[in-house]
């Protein structure tokens, strides 16, 4: 009773009556325990405040922590098993082996500046080093020093693990491993670091190799970042992969053609993006990867060759005898040189631009005809001639790195998509007028948007959802607190419920996520002040679910955030967060099946130079034209502030043309396609304020 009024007051809720009757502490028989030291600290924390007393595993906490030590490179002596840090300077692919095995090899160094080579076996093609490019950071536990051919090599033993990290200098130090379970801490991530830092000031690693597809040049090898289109196999040891990176190759293309039946992934490609569309044919023992790709992946295609002409595919259709001018990609057998290709992860550094330009051109994204419910964009123009001077210096500059000429609308328009356009111009009008209805809702998966709903609506939401009077039954802990009746006297009592997980009551953690059940929209945003995530329920049928998703599914402070209805499979049971150690809005909505939608901006912006005008979008890069965060200006009043100054700047009230600021601006053209019919858009793309 004691715990359970405690609990109360730090809510500022009074205890009810019925708590205050009863007696305060009943007998029971009880034995003395006592813990001293580490295994009291342990026992503590283990235990939280409602939790009776459970099984304790005594002996967990008197197990040895291991601690390892590393090796330098230049100690190593043969016949050892040791542990070593090190930079990649070299390494293949796996491959198959005569065996059951697979093999993958790779050359490595460290301050020290011995060059060791590495062999490594593993049963699986998965638990092998996670490499992406020469200059990532490898540490590998228990591998065997032996001397081949009169130098000291690394092969793997038994017990054998390996993480490698991103070699970038200022990237985020993320473990990449399939292991289950592995030591990382604060003393690991400073030997990441040095290793960065000392091999930034290094000759050890060439030249970028990776290529755009518009730098290619025939007759070389190159690596290619992109992502995969679709797919189909040729022949038994042919797969052809249809790739982009959304530049577009100075030389003609080779034309590939499979049965339409035998292609996975986009069956038809739009003109445009079949014009940034590249075909690239993979050979041998790189098959077996390459059939294993998702459409949608990014990948990385090490020692790639342009090769002219088609003499060498393996179709023998002759209607591609006119393409012998052509240039086609063709990843060889064999793993000389590197040769391969593998998935990069979602999260990997080096493919931040690459989607950045990708979603800039991507048909499935920008494209999006929810985009285009809220604002059509048809081109119009006026005659009038271009100005001779310009009023005011510009407030807008470009970031791309573009290598385009500057042009007037007019040109843009005469052009036409895909291409990307630098332009200089005025804000001549821009909606919405009022900017918190630029504030939108985007869903990644389904690629739908949607207001973000007042407080008006919330609260009916809220105010719905406290008819359901009935118990939950989902064994999680529950605390039933009866409300007093609010004025006028004849509405009807109600009560707060709260519900949190026994599990995460028993790892201390029970204060970290909070359900509640029959508050209004005012309650819940009092009791997320002082509470991390509060997650608003009801109990149809007597299962606790998530609230219509209409609403907010989880309040953090004065941050509210949403779902998507088409895509949630909403799941609330006890074994809740497997695996959690920081519970966030990602965290929150992996365990409750909600599909989190993501806050964006949305504007659209009526441009003029004197040749023309035309209307552009500003979506993917609004965050950074305006220099806040579409999250922080859904709650904070200061970053809401900081995007009407801009616009004030831009389009200053009541101010002629001639008053206008100039802006220096990156345009990109695509097409949209509507009832049958295509028409060019245009967004602002790679493009800031600047800040005064």
């Amino acid at each position: 009773i004691q715990q359970h009024c405690l609990f109360r007051e730090k809510l500022s809720l009074p205890p009810s009556e019925e708590d205050s009757q009863q007696n305060m502490s009943p007998e029971h028989s009880s034995i003395n325990i006592i813990l001293f030291g580490a295994l009291a600290k342990d026992y503590s924390e283990s235990v939280s405040q409602g939790v009776g007393l459970r099984p304790f595993p005594i002996g967990s906490l008197i197990s040895k922590v291991v601690k390892y030590t590393y090796v330098p490179l230049s100690d190593l002596t043969p016949g050892v098993v040791v542990n070593v840090y090190a930079v990649v300077t070299f390494f293949k692919q796996p491959f198959r082996t005569k065996g059951t095995d697979y093999c993958s090899t790779l050359k490595i160094t460290d301050q020290s500046n011995k060059k060791v080579g590495c062999t490594i076996f593993c049963d699986k093609l998965e638990e092998h080093p996670k490499i992406f490019k020469m200059g990532d950071i490898i540490r590998l536990h228990r591998v065997k020093t032996q001397l081949f051919n009169g130098a000291i090599s690394l092969l793997t033993s038994h017990g054998f693990s390996v993480v490698t990290f991103d070699g970038m200098v200022g990237s985020p130090v993320v473990p990449r491993t399939s292991s289950g379970s592995f030591k990382f801490g604060e003393e690991d991530c400073q030997v990441v670091e040095a290793l960065r830092t000392w091999a930034a000031n290094q000759s050890l690693v060439p030249a970028e190799p990776c290529v755009p597809l518009s730098a290619v040049q025939p007759k070389t090898y190159f690596d290619l970042t992109c992502q995969l289109l679709a797919k189909a196999p040729v022949d038994s040891s042919c797969t052809l992969l249809k790739v982009w990176d959304g530049s577009k190759c100075p030389h003609p293309l080779l034309d590939v053609f499979v049965e339409p039946n035998t292609l996975e992934g986009s069956p038809t490609l739009s003109k445009d993006m079949a014009n940034l569309t590249a075909n690239v044919l993979v050979y041998d023992n790189h098959v077996e990867v390459a059939r294993q790709f998702k459409p949608g992946s990014y990948l990385r295609i090490y020692n790639l060759h342009a090769v002219p002409g088609a003499s060498r595919l393996p179709s023998n259709d002759s209607g591609q005898s006119d393409q012998m001018g052509h240039l086609g990609f063709h990843l060889h057998g064999g793993t000389s040189y590197g040769r391969g290709l593998r998935v990069l992860p979602e999260d990997s550094p080096d493919i931040l631009d690459l989607k950045r330009i990708l979603e800039t051109f991507s048909e499935s994204d920008i494209n999006d005809s929810s985009m285009f419910e809220v604002w059509s964009t048809p081109p119009e123009s006026f005659g009038c001639g271009l100005e001779e001077t310009y009023a005011t210096l510009t407030l807008v500059e470009r970031t791309c790195d573009h290598t385009v000429e500057q042009v007037s609308l007019a040109e843009v328009k005469s052009r036409g998509p895909p291409q990307m356009f630098h332009i200089q111009a005025q804000l001549k009008s821009y909606q919405p007028q009022r900017l918190y209805q630029s504030l939108k809702l985007f869903c990644h998966k389904c690629k739908t948007i949607r207001d973000v709903p007042d407080d008006v609506t919330v609260g009916g939401l809220f105010s719905e959802a406290q008819k359901d009077v009935g118990p939950c039954n989902n064994g999680y802990w529950t605390l039933v607190l009866p409300l007093p009746k609010e004025p006028p006297s004849e509405s009807p009592s109600r009560t707060l419920t709260l519900l949190m997980s026994s599990q995460l009551m028993g790892k201390g953690k029970a204060k970290e996520l909070i359900f509640l059940k029959g508050a209004t929209l005012e309650e819940t945003c009092r009791i997320a002040s002082a509470y991390s995530n509060i997650v608003p329920v009801t109990s149809p049928q007597g299962t606790m679910t998530p609230m219509d998703l209409s609403a907010p599914f989880l309040f953090r402070g004065t941050k509210r955030y949403y779902g998507c209805k088409q895509c949630s499979q909403l799941k609330v049971g006890e074994s809740l967060g497997e695996g959690v150690e920081v519970w966030d809005e990602k965290s929150v909505a992996d365990a409750l099946g909600v599909q989190l939608l993501q806050y964006g901006l949305l504007m659209k912006l009526e441009l003029q130079d004197g040749t023309g005008s035309l209307e552009a979008l500003l979506w993917r890069d609004a965050e950074s034209f305006f220099h806040v965060s579409a999250e922080d200006a859904a709650a904070d009043q200061e970053a809401q502030d900081r995007v009407q100054e801009t616009m004030d700047r831009l389009c200053p009230p009541g101010s002629s043309t001639a008053e206008r600021p100039w802006m220096d601006l990156c345009l990109s053209a695509y097409t949209v396609e509507e009832n049958g019919q295509r028409r060019a858009c245009y967004q602002i793309c790679h493009t800031d304020t600047r800040v005064k």
